[in-house]
């Protein structure tokens, strides 16, 4: 996401320039494409300095997917839906918050860890378990509030707020693939009105279907 914020260009050092160039490289071409030599170029470090910090590209993309987790996990902590009194706002709030970050090009707003995982996941366990620990870590955040929209409402069902916390990550990255597919963020946003509509339902808020001229 182009809007999180990142240390300033005098404060970095050549671990930080590599893990800002791996986030952006990878978003742009994939993680097996990414080559050590252009993240020492992007970085604009000598190869001796990366391996000084990274015994490998494979060390590097772990500690790029913690520091991605760390980044977004501020950046969504000072968001505002949590501003919201209702916790079935504040989980729709986060929806709609998905959905206004869906700008610029598809690498500026698409997931690293998503990107990688779907490369890594069968021959990078690394690589996969740090992508694992972001995505859940950060559906975790969510389910404080839903289980408390499941209370205040007396919603009770056969799933958890773990598995619909779950469930929004699979939307979004599902979004982020068919972005990718299309070229385009339209097809994401609708993605993300479709959760919010879903979300609506299954806490009995749904909206009255009108027809053109109504």
């Amino acid at each position: 996401m182009s809007a999180v914020p990142l240390e300033s260009p005098r404060s970095k050092g050549a671990r930080q320039k590599l893990l800002e160039a791996a986030l952006a490289l990878v978003r742009e071409q994939g993680y097996a494409a990414t080559s050590v030599d252009e993240l020492c170029q992007r970085a604009g470090v000598t190869k001796g300095a990366f391996f000084h910090h990274f015994r490998s590209k494979d060390a590097l993309a772990v500690a790029a997917a913690e520091y991605w987790a760390s980044a977004t996990g501020a950046f969504f902590e000072a968001a505002p839906y949590h501003r919201h009194a209702e916790p079935l706002e504040r989980v729709l709030g986060y929806i709609d918050f998905r959905k206004a970050i869906l700008r610029g090009e598809l690498p500026e707003f698409t997931c690293l860890v998503g990107t990688m995982v779907q490369e890594a996941y069968a021959t990078h366990p690394d690589i996969r378990a740090a992508c694992e620990a972001a995505i859940c870590g950060h559906a975790a955040t969510l389910e404080s509030d839903i289980e408390a929209a499941m209370r205040r409402g007396g919603v009770r069902g056969d799933w958890t707020a773990q598995s619909l916390a779950l469930h929004t990550q699979a939307v979004v990255q599902g979004a982020f693939v068919l972005a990718k597919a299309t070229g385009t963020a339209e097809v994401a946003c609708a993605s993300l009105d479709h959760l919010r509509r879903y979300v609506e339902l299954v806490f009995g808020r749904a909206r009255p279907i009108t027809t053109p001229g109504d």
